[in-house]
């Protein structure tokens, strides 16, 4: 948060003044304060105002994640994630081996933060204002977004990198159900994000969220959406992700609705009993 408004505010002030990003949240650290998005959100969705202004110099301290409180901590790792599924499945493969060495503050925190400034980079450096490939980091944000405003940006019930992790798991899920990819891919990705503590599934979600048809008025405010067509970030598998324009909105109102909170109480009374108890 104080990064995207410290640099929203550089990037307008006097046209564009210089500024240095210091984070010090693993998400900030990995995502947020690399590639020069800027901006605030507004009561319509997730970052809908602000600017792309680039950083003179980030300086990213990994030992300030030891005091991280653990939630926000896990909330970083599922931008980490992201990185080895938008395209680096041997990195996502490495992850689920290394997790816990992630968290414990080992070698391998380093290495995972280095590898997903690296790939982060490589996108922003053939793609710096989104319009191509750049659009595949956000993986899992078009849900997540949606998710976040639902639940009016409360952080209490859910913070970005959770609303990113379930939007990833649906992202995949999602894709199965279209026949892109297979739904093993899916139940790998909901395994991972389980073992690490993150939520997975809007069932995760303290508190009623609004109905499918709302969700979907959420997604269709979206930045990614263009023209009024609906764009997702979609998968043929780990590490497989491809841009997805104009997907039907009709597909993604009966996804919604399959995988609504509601639905699974309904179908599935025995499994959502065992998902909160979890």
């Amino acid at each position: 948060v104080i990064g995207d408004l410290a640099g929203f505010a550089s990037g307008i002030v006097r046209r564009g003044m210089n500024f240095v990003q210091v984070p010090t949240s693993l998400l900030a650290q990995v995502d947020s304060s690399v590639g020069g998005k800027t901006g605030i959100n507004s009561p319509r969705g997730k970052n809908l105002v602000g600017v792309f202004h680039q950083p003179r110099l980030v300086l990213a301290d990994t030992q300030v994640l030891d005091t991280l409180p653990i939630r926000e901590f896990r909330a970083g790792y599922a931008e980490l994630a992201k990185y080895g599924l938008i395209d680096r499945p041997a990195f996502f493969a490495w992850l689920e081996q290394n997790w816990r060495d992630v968290f414990g503050g080992g070698p391998a925190r380093v290495e995972a933060i280095a590898e997903a400034c690296r790939a982060k980079a490589d996108v922003v450096a053939r793609d710096e204002f989104e319009t191509g490939d750049r659009a595949l980091l956000n993986l899992g944000h078009t849900f997540g977004h949606a998710l976040e405003a639902a639940t009016q940006y409360d952080g209490s019930r859910l913070v970005h990198g959770e609303g990113v992790a379930i939007g990833m798991a649906l992202a995949h899920r999602f894709s199965a159900r279209l026949n892109l990819a297979s739904p093993d891919d899916a139940e790998r990705v909901e395994a991972h994000l389980s073992a690490v503590g993150l939520p997975w599934r809007m069932a995760d979600i303290p508190g009623e969220l609004p109905d499918a048809e709302a969700l979907l008025s959420f997604i269709t405010q979206d930045k990614k959406v263009s023209r009024g067509a609906l764009t997702f970030i979609l998968t043929r598998g780990i590490g497989q992700s491809f841009i997805a324009k104009d997907v039907p909105p009709s597909e993604v109102l009966s996804f919604l609705k399959m995988s609504h909170p509601a639905a699974l109480k309904t179908s599935h009374p025995e499994r959502s009993k065992r998902s909160r108890s979890g």
